[in-house]
């Protein structure tokens, strides 16, 4: 583990550790996956994981952003940095940012842009799924999310029309759209997860109510009761 201010570079495995020891006072319930496009793969060097995520904020910094935009940053090797507090809201998503966490994922995965590396590629699975875990989420297109699918201007979803980027990249686990994150992404992160794609809704409450008498007739099945019963029954 390597420290520097507020930025923290850590393994896979340390990271899933400092997940379920920390408490986290935000709801959180979009995990946003970007690229990082500029920097990519050339400019990562194995050991300057800091150093381009400072890179990156004072970058940030230019455009008006309080501090760095994402809460955490995943790396061609695999090893994670913590950036933004996962407590503050991402400057990620226009539209989604109030109860997301922003992963940007270092490098450009535009078709024709960097091939990502295995271990990249399973750091990126593990993480959202350790993620969805975390924050008892459900595997599916509502929590976990591409940039693509926000309108840059208005900042309603529009799962990839009008004006938007192609975040995280029309490569980006066989492509940036819905579809793509349903039959190509999903499935690996809730294989981690021992879960379901879309698992079916919890049940619904419909009605509540009290009822307050001396004798009450209770059907042991479902069922239809008798004319009979129904005129009589106690309420």
């Amino acid at each position: 583990m390597e420290k520097k201010g507020k930025f923290v570079h850590m393994t896979l495995v340390e990271f899933a550790d400092w997940l379920k020891a920390n408490h986290f006072d935000r709801q959180i319930g979009v995990i946003q996956n970007h690229h990082t496009y500029i920097p990519g793969y050339a400019h990562f060097k194995g050991n300057n994981h800091i150093a381009l995520c400072e890179n990156m904020e004072r970058s940030h910094l230019e455009r008006g952003f309080a501090e760095i935009a994402q809460n955490l940053t995943i790396f061609p090797d695999g090893d994670v940095v913590l950036c933004r507090s996962f407590n503050t809201i991402p400057a990620g998503i226009k539209g989604a940012n109030q109860n997301g966490l922003c992963i940007e994922n270092l490098g450009n995965f535009d078709l024709g842009g960097d091939a990502m590396s295995k271990a990249q590629r399973n750091a990126i699975v593990t993480a959202n799924a350790r993620l969805l875990m975390r924050f008892g989420l459900p595997c599916n297109t509502d929590h976990v999310v591409y940039h693509h699918w926000w309108d840059l201007t208005t900042g309603q979803r529009t799962n990839g029309s009008g004006n938007t980027k192609s975040c995280p990249g029309t490569a980006f686990f066989g492509g940036n759209s819905v579809a793509a994150a349903q039959t190509g992404f999903l499935p690996l992160i809730a294989a981690v997860m021992g879960v379901a794609v879309n698992p079916p809704a919890p049940p619904q409450v419909l009605f509540q109510g009290e009822v307050n008498t001396d004798s009450l007739r209770i059907r042991n099945a479902p069922g239809v009761l008798p004319q009979l019963e129904v005129e009589n029954r106690v309420w």
